[in-house]
């Protein structure tokens, strides 16, 4: 599942195939046959692994004691990937809008904007948790500003938009 969603971030769902992903798991081609019978189920893969990646992150987030200092936390774990998002945008985000184009029928499409909804749902959270008001609000600008600096670190391959924004974002949260 991990080269699954590695390769899909990577070379898109279109390009990419079975033995793409093989070679990144380093077991031959029939064993992937074997988990994945469609191409389908390697996006399927992806997003479940993209899935547990968030959830992974957010948890160890939930730590901090500091709903603010969770949000600067994600914000800094953002810019820490520059280099990937420079080269590739976000995985979830840029695997949303392929499916969304591919395939807009409440299918995997849906299931990557779950993935999405997930992480505004914990974003809102700490904002609600702040007692700021609009929460979701805020947590769709916090949300839609990574993906904004993803796909523009991405377009213009410059990880240091990463960091600018993130910067820029930090002290946003810091003011409210």
């Amino acid at each position: 599942m991990a080269a699954a969603a590695e390769v899909v971030h990577r070379q898109g769902v279109e390009r990419t195939t079975i033995a793409d992903i093989a070679r990144a798991a380093d077991v031959p081609t029939g064993n992937v046959y074997y988990y994945f019978k469609t191409k389908d189920d390697l996006v399927a893969a992806a997003l479940a692994e993209h899935g547990g990646q968030l959830e992974r992150i957010t948890a160890e987030l939930d730590r901090l004691p500091d709903p603010r200092e969770r949000l600067k936390a994600l914000v800094r774990g953002w810019v820490d990937q520059r280099e990937l998002a420079a080269r590739y945008g976000c995985p979830t985000g840029t695997l949303a809008a392929e499916l969304g184009k591919r395939t807009p029928d409440g299918g995997l499409d849906a299931e990557a904007g779950k993935l999405l909804r997930t992480l505004l749902d914990w974003v809102e959270g700490q904002f609600r948790e702040l007692e700021l008001p609009d929460p979701d609000g805020l947590a769709l600008a916090l949300v839609g500003a990574y993906q904004g600096m993803s796909l523009l670190a991405n377009a213009l391959r410059d990880p240091d938009i990463m960091t600018r924004e993130g910067n820029r974002l930090t002290a946003w949260l810091d003011a409210l």
